[in-house]
């Protein structure tokens, strides 16, 4: 496990936790619905696939092709064959773990459904106050900054891989997705608070403590050797 942890956190890793301390604040210190929080944070997810999926388009107009690997065969497949594949499945993840937390956090009258998914997001800022409105788009201003700076300007997506990029965001989804169950008791008891620190502790560690591209990057080398 330890070989996985960064030995240093970098200006971006530093950033990233001064903006997820934004909302812990919010709740602890002024009142901001719990449940509304976390449901930026569900949204923060769709805002790391928009941002993806941008890197991902980026790296395809310079490298065209990168390589796929399907049941030990490898080929070189247009980068908008990782696009595509990226919305589908990503979309797949986000459909589930929204409709989920809309059923525990009793948010509107929605049922588990692709209407009901659709709906909610395209009415999203009927469902947030103001504070938490900002906290949206602090969340989307950050997350450009980052690309900005970790690969736009410093030329990442002339040689970055569309096989990492691919399932770069997929490590928020499973830390929400197991908060979520958590969630649901801890909001169920009125304990709003404790569930965001717990959230905010556990998504600090996966983002910015955790090297999670080295995971990525290893595990693809040990598919490779066992192929």
């Amino acid at each position: 496990m330890k070989q996985f942890l960064k030995r240093r956190l970098s200006n971006t890793d530093i950033f990233l936790i001064l903006v997820n301390l934004v909302p812990l604040w919010g709740v602890w210190f002024r009142d901001w619905n719990a449940r509304e929080v976390f449901l930026v944070y569900c949204l923060e997810s769709i805002i790391a696939g928009f941002y993806n999926i941008i890197m991902m388009w980026m790296t395809t107009l310079i490298k065209k092709k990168d390589e796929w690997s399907n049941g030990g065969a490898t080929t070189m497949v247009s980068g908008y064959f990782f696009i595509l594949f990226f919305m589908v499945h990503y979309g797949f993840f986000l459909f589930i773990q929204i409709s989920i937390f809309l059923q525990v956090a009793a948010i509107g009258d929605f049922t588990f459904g692709p209407s009901s998914f659709f709906r909610f997001i395209t009415h999203v800022t009927d469902y947030l106050s103001p504070a938490t409105e900002q906290l949206l788009l602090l969340f989307i201003a950050s997350y450009g900054i980052v690309v900005l700076k970790d690969f736009v300007f410093n030329g990442a997506y002339k040689t970055a891989s569309l096989g990492t990029l691919l399932f770069a965001p997929y490590g928020r989804i499973f830390v929400q997705q197991f908060c979520v169950i958590i969630g649901a008791f801890l909001l169920e008891f009125d304990l709003g608070k404790i569930f965001i620190l717990i959230f905010v502790i556990v998504k600090i560690f996966f983002e910015s403590i955790l090297d999670y591209q080295k995971i990525i990057e290893d595990a693809g080398k040990k598919k490779i050797k066992a192929e």
